[in-house]
C-alpha cells in the first residue's frame, strides 16, 4: 500500500492503451478535498511508456561518461507564431548548467541539419521550439525548425549513440493518432525509438509564460549534485518542479496537466 509521504514516493510506470492513451492519468484525483492524500501525485511519482519492451530496454542501457547538453532555442520560425518566452527558458537553463558542456542552437541556428549533427554528439537535448501533430499523417508530425520540420518519420532513422534525455518543450509532443491509440505514433515515441533513455515531453498545447518556469525548477532540482547529472531522476525533478510551482503560486489544473515524463 502507498502512503502520502511526499519524501519518499515510489515510482509508477504507466502504460495505457486505447482511449486511456490520451487521458492525463498522472493527474487523476480529488482537488476540491483542500487537504493532501487525494490525488497521485501524492503517493507516487508517475512515469509512462509506450510499451513494457520499450522500458525494459531502456532500463538495460548504460550511461555514457561524457555529458554535453543541447539546447534548440526556436522563438519564431516561418509559418508559426512567436514563442516569446523561449528566450527566457534559454536564460534558466544557462543558469543551472553552469561549468557543463552546454551547444546552444538559437533562432537562425536551428537548422535541421546543425540540430541533428548536435544530437548525435550530446548526450542531453532540450528543444525550446513548436510542436506538430498531423492527425491524418501522424509520420509526418514533428519538431519545426527554423528551415522546416524534423518529423517523426526522421528522428526514428536517427542513428544517436550517446541519446539519454530529453526535454520537449513544444507543444503536444505526446499527442498520438486515435485511430492509432495502441501505438506511440508521437514526437515522444519517435525520440525514445532514436535512443533517448527518457524525456520530459507534453500532452498537448502548453502554457507559453509556465515553460520557462518549468524548466528552471527541473534543471535545478537534476543539477543540484555537482557531479554528472544522472537523467534516471528526470521523473522525479519534474515530478517535484511541478508540485513546487504549485505550492509556490498556485498553478492552475491545465497549466501543469501537459508535462509529463516518459521511459526511465
Amino acid at each position: 500500500m502507498f502512503h502520502p509521504d511526499p519524501n519518499v514516493l515510489p515510482r509508477i510506470w504507466w502504460c495505457p492503451t486505447g482511449p486511456l492513451a490520451f487521458l492525463p492519468i498522472h493527474a487523476a484525483g480529488i482537488y476540491n478535498a483542500g487537504t493532501s492524500g487525494f490525488q497521485i501525485s501524492d503517493y507516487a511519482i508517475s512515469s509512462y511508456t509506450p510499451t513494457l519492451s520499450a522500458l525494459l530496454e531502456q532500463s538495460n542501457r548504460t550511461l555514457d561518461s561524457s555529458f554535453k547538453l543541447l539546447s534548440v532555442i526556436q522563438p519564431s520560425a516561418p509559418g508559426v507564431s512567436r514563442i516569446p518566452n523561449t528566450v527566457e527558458e534559454l536564460k534558466c537553463i544557462e543558469r543551472r548548467v553552469v561549468g557543463r558542456e552546454h551547444e546552444i542552437l538559437k533562432g537562425c541556428q536551428g537548422i535541421k541539419s546543425r540540430v541533428i549533427r548536435g544530437m548525435e554528439e550530446s548526450n542531453w537535448v532540450h528543444l525550446a521550439c513548436h510542436g506538430l501533430q498531423k492527425q491524418d499523417e501522424p509520420t509526418k508530425s514533428g519538431l519545426i525548425l527554423e528551415d522546416g520540420h524534423l518529423t517523426l518519420e526522421e528522428i526514428i532513422k536517427l542513428e544517436l549513440p550517446k541519446a539519454e534525455m530529453a526535454f520537449l518543450s513544444a507543444c503536444q509532443t505526446t499527442t498520438g493518432e486515435e485511430k492509432l491509440s495502441d501505438e506511440a505514433v508521437h514526437i515522444a515515441g519517435g525520440m525514445l525509438l532514436a535512443g533517448y533513455k527518457g524525456l520530459v515531453a507534453t500532452m498537448w498545447s502548453i502554457q507559453d509564460d509556465l515553460a520557462p518556469e518549468i524548466a528552471d525548477e527541473f534543471y535545478r532540482h537534476i543539477m543540484a549534485d555537482k557531479g554528472r547529472p544522472d537523467s534516471r531522476k528526470a521523473a522525479e525533478a519534474l515530478h517535484y518542479s511541478i508540485q513546487r510551482l504549485r505550492k509556490k503560486r498556485k498553478v492552475p489544473l491545465t497549466s501543469w496537466i501537459p508535462f509529463v515524463h516518459l521511459g526511465v
